[in-house]
């Protein structure tokens, strides 16, 4: 059976999350960094473990303004705005060179450098989170609805905003994906004045 994988909606159960990434694992600062990167550029699971670190970083260790991917799911072009992880990827950064871990990779695997972490990994670190604050709604690509849940929210409802960030072709699949289910509606149009 497939896990419902769910965006979190409310800002405590989200500080709560990034606090158990950073605080409850050998690695927190690098678990930490890869939620923050994912929801900050809504990659999908994926093409967030395979950023390298000449992606983020230029020659001179510092951050670039923008990072230029393709996305491995549809081959298409991704521009990833960099500017509001740079507080974390610096802070990760003297992680990584504090640790004395040097990788082509930005999230590299502890165990074998030469890798990154993989989704597999990831997941089990997300479903020990869930476990840790009894959420059954967490996966890895909470991270990226997350993102999207709050770009949607914060833009005023901008529905073609998440849907060109998500590389999505189709509103309906914008909003399944938001999970803007029945209840998430209703409290949408109660904030609406129809006069």
């Amino acid at each position: 059976m497939k896990q419902l994988v769910l965006p979190i909606k409310d800002t405590n159960v989200l500080n709560e999350v990034k606090n158990t990434l950073l605080r409850n694992f050998k690695y927190g600062r690098r678990n930490y960094t890869i939620f923050q990167t994912g929801k900050a550029t809504l990659l999908r699971v994926s093409d967030v473990m395979a950023l390298k670190y000449s992606d983020v970083f230029d020659d001179y260790d510092d951050i670039r303004k923008n990072a230029y991917i393709h996305d491995k799911k549809t081959g298409k072009p991704n521009t990833l705005y960099l500017k509001p992880i740079k507080r974390d990827l610096l802070i990760y950064q003297t992680w990584l060179l504090e640790n004395h871990i040097k990788s082509e990779w930005l999230f590299p695997s502890m165990q074998r450098p030469d890798r990154h972490v993989s989704e597999k990994q990831f997941y089990k670190v997300m479903s020990k989170t869930g476990d840790l604050l009894n959420i059954n709604y967490l996966g890895t690509h909470t991270m990226r609805k997350t993102g999207a849940y709050r770009v949607y929210i914060q833009s005023n409802y901008n529905i073609a905003l998440v849907m060109r960030l998500l590389n999505h072709s189709s509103q309906q699949m914008t909003l399944a994906y938001l999970g803007l289910d029945q209840e998430s509606r209703e409290q949408m149009l109660d904030q609406v004045d129809f006069g």
